[in-house]
């Protein structure tokens, strides 16, 4: 079950969803040469060049790995991913990119910041790939309909496989899941309605 738990860990991790959610939702709007543009954007900044610096700072030692397991070491990826997503977001801005695409980045950028409160003011290690998992799902949902709301079995599985590996509670994890659905699917739906002027 191990290897399972393990397999499903990296397959599924956050950095994966970030990586072709902005594709899917630029996808549901645009043409190709746009999706391929504002996805690019927001995979760049929001997943590639953060996990580049996880990566790098897991290898030179500065913290456990490239999940970052231990509570105290998510600081710098966090603070690392925000600026990246700030740059990515101020990039999409200027280049006058669909409002889906801007409320998938602040919705993100809100995710971080309740990630962050939790980490560091509650001192308590939610879990991220349950949280980005089902933020998804919910974004998914809202873009392409109900029948999306299937891809909460996989979420569920890279739960599951947090907990199965000892590197997060069952609280933890089910924290992570509300949070998914409430700060990034919620705010991604209250943005979207207020940047289209819905």
């Amino acid at each position: 079950m191990k290897r399972i738990a393990r397999g499903a860990t990296e397959v599924l991790a956050p950095w994966v969803w970030v990586l072709t959610l902005p594709f899917a939702v630029a996808a549901a709007t645009e043409g190709l040469w746009q999706t391929l543009l504002w996805g690019l954007v927001v995979a760049m900044t929001a997943s590639v060049i953060p996990m580049a610096v996880i990566v790098r700072g897991a290898r030179q030692g500065k913290w456990d790995g490239h999940h970052v397991t231990n509570r105290e070491g998510r600081l710098v990826p966090l603070l690392v991913a925000g600026a990246s997503l700030t740059a990515g977001m101020v990039i999409l801005v200027l280049g006058g990119a669909p409002h889906q695409m801007l409320a998938l980045a602040g919705s993100m950028f809100a995710s971080l910041l309740v990630s962050m409160a939790i980490t560091f003011g509650a001192k308590w290690k939610i879990s991220l790939h349950a949280a980005v998992a089902f933020a998804a799902v919910v974004t998914l949902a809202l873009i392409y309909g109900p029948w999306l709301l299937l891809i909460a079995l996989p979420a569920a599985f890279v739960a599951w496989s947090r907990v199965e590996l000892g590197d997060h509670t069952t609280a933890q994890v089910l924290a992570g899941s509300v949070m998914g659905v409430v700060v990034g699917g919620g705010s991604f739906w209250a943005l979207n309605q207020l940047l289209s002027g819905s």
